[in-house]
């Protein structure tokens, strides 16, 4: 109990000081938030090399303790890939921010209704084991003006503290913002995540990703203890191959959804209309091979299993046989997560069917589901993919969807003394 005691307290003061210190994004203009991100990318390419130690102790230790090739490339860092977070961060703040206000209509009697976006004010991130998603939320939040806890998997850790303190955190006191708006939980062990998603009154919403199974669970948690959360559990990128397709851009869609097997939107259920089905499989079993394993009916498992969450198989794609555009669509509704879903074809007829029929976040004609990321789809960094089958945040969640909504009513000859 006193170790439980320990660590919501840990979080609790983070949280804490999060909160007195996000009044200072809250009340910054446009130009110093951004500001602050460019302090950041320029940070990223002038001092790398105490994040690449860090990294490099967080690999080696990974390595030691048999993480999956999968999860180490996650992990790793390199100068290119902090030179690709670099470019975000500036392409970011070169974004127009949302408007402050906006009228919705006059309501008579001198009167206008306004929508008004205030930041939430502290918003917490639990994230798997991938240094560059420590900026990325720490980016988002900035951009929306909010404070962050920010909670890393341990085997991260070492990075996410070189990357706060040698870039976040200098980044916002150069910019005159207080550098404590952002806090990164510095403590191991899943008791920290618990602790996240506990405390309503401190941190009202909580980014989730991670895998399937410790998400939801984290989830749940935060419901019965009345946080919000916008959850990224689960993924798993489909692709239909229709009988009217081309086979030389499925082929290359194949490839294209497994250059990386560790990510959510990679390649993970490869249907196959029945008329091509009994040519096809043998064809792309070789085009895979040796990297890629194959599963092929009868299946000893859920036909939408993630192969991404499972470190021992995760170069597996599962490979099945349908009858038409409107039952691959189904199938993918009703059997997968809902992540992302794509049809090969020429015939226009056939891809009205699938993507009418299709519910999940993202939907795709002769395109790649690896295309399902908020830098890709949007041009700006994502806290992580919302699958949600409610109203709210769907897809890639950015900084455009961690603010509330508020409306006010002022008298319509006084607006311009609002600016003032």
């Amino acid at each position: 109990m006193g170790e439980e005691q320990d660590v919501n307290q840990v979080v609790a003061e983070a949280a804490r000081a999060a909160r007195a210190a996000a009044a200072s994004l809250a009340a910054a203009p446009a130009k110093t938030i951004d500001e602050a991100l460019r302090g950041m990318a320029r940070r990223l390419a002038a001092g790398p090399d105490a994040i690449l130690e860090a990294n490099r102790a967080d690999v080696a230790a990974a390595e030691a303790g048999g993480m999956s090739g999968g999860l180490l490339d996650r992990l790793r860092l390199d100068e290119a890939r902090l030179a690709g977070m670099a470019e975000q961060l500036n392409i970011l703040a070169d974004v127009e921010p949302e408007p402050a206000r906006r009228t919705v209509r006059e309501l008579g009697g001198g009167l206008v209704l306004q929508e008004w976006r205030r930041p939430v004010g502290v918003i917490g991130a639990n994230y798997e084991a991938r240094p560059n998603v420590t900026v990325d939320v720490a980016s988002q939040l900035i951009k929306s003006q909010n404070g962050g806890v920010l909670r890393t998997g341990s085997a991260a850790l070492a990075s996410a503290i070189a990357l706060m303190d040698e870039i976040v955190a200098p980044a916002l006191a150069e910019a005159g913002l207080d550098p404590a708006a952002v806090q990164l939980i510095r403590a191991r062990g899943r008791e920290t995540a618990d602790a996240l998603v506990s405390q309503p009154g401190l941190v009202p919403l909580v980014i989730l990703r991670g895998s399937g199974e410790s998400t939801r669970t984290l989830a749940e948690k935060a419901a019965l203890r009345g946080v919000r959360t916008l959850a990224h559990a689960d993924g798993g990128g489909v692709l239909y191959i229709d009988a009217a397709a081309d086979l030389g851009k499925a082929f290359a869609l194949v490839t294209a959804g497994l250059d990386r097997l560790g990510v959510c939107n990679r390649l993970n259920l490869l249907l196959i209309h029945r008329s091509h089905y009994e040519d096809l499989v043998p064809r792309v079993t070789a085009a895979v091979a040796p990297r890629i394993a194959v599963s092929l009916p009868p299946h000893a498992h859920a036909l939408g299993y993630e192969w991404a969450l499972d470190a021992d198989r995760e170069a597996t794609i599962t490979v099945a046989p349908v009858d038409s555009p409107l039952a691959a669509a189904r199938l993918a509704n009703d059997e997968t997560s809902g992540l992302a879903a794509g049809i090969v074809t020429e015939d226009a007829a056939a891809a009205r069917e699938f993507l009418g029929a299709y519910a999940g976040t993202g939907a795709f004609w002769n395109a790649t589901t690896r295309l399902l990321d908020g830098f890709k789809l949007l041009n700006v960094p994502e806290t992580g993919i919302n699958i949600d089958r409610v109203p709210g945040p769907r897809g890639p969640v950015t900084f455009r969807d961690l603010s509330l909504r508020q409306y006010a009513v002022v008298p319509a000859d006084r607006l311009a003394e609002l600016d003032q």
